[in-house]
């Protein structure tokens, strides 16, 4: 694939499955990008296509309004006539990875973090359960061990 777009954002609304006369299954979620800063901040909005299996699965459950993904997959724009008779311009993104990265804002779904990249579901979930803490093995002031054993 030669036209990739990777990004993270926040879901706009409550993913939706739907089904083509042909019966494939098609999970449609709208995601916010922010981009720029300060006084010249915009939002980018994105609409993500899951197509086949993955979107028969488990994940419209997670993807809740709120809820902050990372996405990856094709990009394409497409023109259209609104209703006042202006031509507008929309995104679109047929995703090949729909990861979720953090917690959603509000309660409903569970918050873990459950990756489905390449549209294979978490192997496990991880809950809330405490994450172990690693000690960093940074220290800069002791004496450089330079003794490999190879």
């Amino acid at each position: 694939m030669s036209n990739v777009f990777s990004f993270t954002g926040t879901v706009g609304r409550d993913a939706e499955v739907r089904y083509t006369p042909a019966g494939m299954a098609v999970l449609n979620v709208n995601v916010a990008n922010n981009i720029g800063f300060g006084d010249k901040q915009q939002t980018l909005w994105i609409r993500v296509a899951v197509f086949g299996k993955r979107a028969e699965g488990n994940l419209q459950n997670y993807l809740k309004k709120g809820q902050q993904v990372f996405v990856s997959g094709e990009l394409s724009q497409s023109e259209y006539k609104a209703n006042d008779g202006t031509m507008r311009t929309s995104l679109e993104l047929n995703a090949n990875i729909l990861d979720l990265v953090g917690k959603r804002n509000e309660g409903g779904a569970p918050a873990a973090s459950a990756g489905t990249g390449y549209g294979s579901p978490a192997s496990s979930a991880r809950g809330n359960a405490p994450q172990p803490q690693t000690a960093s093995h940074d220290n800069f002031d002791e004496p450089y061990d330079d003794d490999i054993p190879f």
